[in-house]
């Protein structure tokens, strides 16, 4: 490898990586990526993973957080070509006999649709959706820090650290109470588990906020667009890179890690202490995901007309069932009724599929390191909601956890989030320590979502990343 001093090296390029990166770069400092795979974009790629002409992502779909972050706002990366495709309704959860409960872009809406539980819904969602713009930098970002609104916080804080199922009880529907308690799923956590509710919360007014939009052509545009960005700000991207250890890096000032917490022991080795890198190894994975996408003969034949023109649709049935389902994949059990998380991106987006035909990215919460196929259960819960489905099926790809994996190094044993999220967990990531995404070695700093805030295509845990090395080892 060549000799070149870089300012920083990023390892990895996702989104987080490539936020970093970017933040970096237009600071002023000399960047190089480098991605052991042939195509950059870690959870934000895209394939034609069935038929010719059908594009699929093959993570990340919905951008439900990441179109209000500043790394991804159209401002930084439309004139790099990213556009969003914003559906007409972000999220409907079917229910038996062709009921839903249904999330509009508009609370008015969404509260007229909820019947006795409007009132309710408007008060959970309104004091967030009004105060978002303020709220969210606080929100994606590492939670010890001095709120910049401490009222709208304090608000917020104290419904957030219920369980999901007390923040249900206010409902007397199951349309209200399903919808809720599948965002607050998203934890991959049980819904008896304190602050889920935040899960909830927050993924709700995302979708009032910002309309959870898919990405024109797939989330490999986003990545794209930030590569892009970073190219013109003078960065460097490399590409089938595998980096087994910092030696074999070229001479740097910084390191920031877009992988998973064992992996940055292992690369950086004595330049850690021992008992960090024990700690570092330690780091607990959720849940994993078994995802299917389909090459489809045409839309899916909801019962419910509102999931017909839904972006998301969250498949489960009623509240209880969910509850049940979520508990059983934490206690290491495959749920006959699993929850299964589905996006419809080509019924906004005409690129992903030839004309009259559409894609389906579908994927299940099931145990950690889960072996089996859930292929059935899967078609079986659409099947319950949209009879017919399977008659439309062209072809289907399937991915295990181990396959997740294989893919993609940061999705220890399927677990698509980065790490679990209970416990200090949840708010100490990777290791229980005051200051997020820095080691015990100032120059080695973690960007990747096993860091603050988590989950999510926002690129936030890079970009509050670079902010600590731009003060630390970066700093003129």
């Amino acid at each position: 490898m060549t000799k070149k001093r870089y300012d920083a090296v990023v390892i990895g390029a996702g989104p987080n990586g490539l936020s970093a990166a970017v933040r970096l770069a237009a600071a002023g400092r000399s960047v190089l990526v480098l991605e052991a795979a042939a195509t950059i974009g870690g959870g934000t790629r895209s394939a034609e993973l069935t038929l010719p002409g059908y594009v699929h992502d093959v993570c990340a779909a919905v951008h439900a957080l990441g179109v209000d972050a500043p790394p991804l706002s159209l401002d930084q990366l439309g004139p790099h070509g990213l556009r969003w495709a914003l559906p007409e309704i972000p999220l409907a959860h079917p229910l038996d006999g062709g009921r839903a409960g249904v999330l509009h872009r508009s609370v008015d809406d969404t509260v007229a649709g909820l019947g006795v539980d409007g009132r309710a819904w408007r008060r959970l969602m309104n004091p967030l959706v009004e105060h978002w713009s303020e709220m969210l930098p606080q929100l994606l970002g590492p939670v010890l820090t001095v709120p910049r609104h401490p009222v709208a916080m304090a608000r917020f804080g104290m419904r957030a650290v219920l369980p999901a199922t007390w923040a249900a009880r206010r409902f007397y529907t199951d349309e209200a109470a399903a919808l809720f308690g599948g965002c607050a799923a998203h934890a991959m956590l049980p819904l008896t588990r304190p602050l889920t509710t935040a899960f909830g919360m927050m993924l709700a007014a995302s979708a009032h906020a910002g309309g959870w939009p898919v990405a024109v052509g797939g989330s490999q545009s986003v990545a794209d667009a930030l590569a892009a960005q970073l190219l013109a700000l003078g960065g460097e991207i490399r590409t089938g890179v595998m980096v087994r250890s910092l030696s074999e890096l070229p001479p740097h000032r910084a390191v920031l890690f877009d992988t998973n917490p064992a992996q940055l022991a292992s690369i950086a080795g004595d330049a850690l202490p021992a008992r960090y890198r024990d700690r570092l190894r330690r780091f607990r994975h959720g849940p994993g995901a078994f995802k299917i996408d389909y090459a489809l003969d045409g839309p899916v034949p909801w019962q419910n007309e509102s999931c017909r023109k839904a972006g998301t649709v969250h498949v489960v049935g009623s509240f209880a069932e969910l509850v049940a389902a979520e508990a059983a994949v934490t206690a290491g059990q495959t749920p006959a009724r699993p929850l299964v998380l589905v996006v419809q991106a080509s019924l906004f987006d005409q690129t992903r599929a030839p004309s009259g035909k559409h894609t389906l990215w579908a994927y299940a919460h099931v145990p950690h390191g889960y072996t089996g196929d859930a292929t059935a259960a899967i078609e079986d819960q659409i099947e319950r909601f949209a009879p017919g489905f399977r008659d439309l099926v062209l072809a289907r790809h399937t991915r295990t956890p181990a396959d997740l994996h294989a893919d993609n190094p940061n999705y220890v044993g399927g677990d698509i989030a980065g790490g679990a999220h209970s416990g200090m967990q949840l708010v100490f990531r990777p290791t229980l320590a005051l200051r997020s995404y820095v080691t015990p070695n100032p120059s080695l700093i973690l960007c990747s979502a096993s860091a603050p805030p988590g989950a999510g295509v926002h690129g936030m845990c890079g970009w509050h990343a670079a902010d600590r090395a731009l003060a630390g080892p970066l700093r003129r």
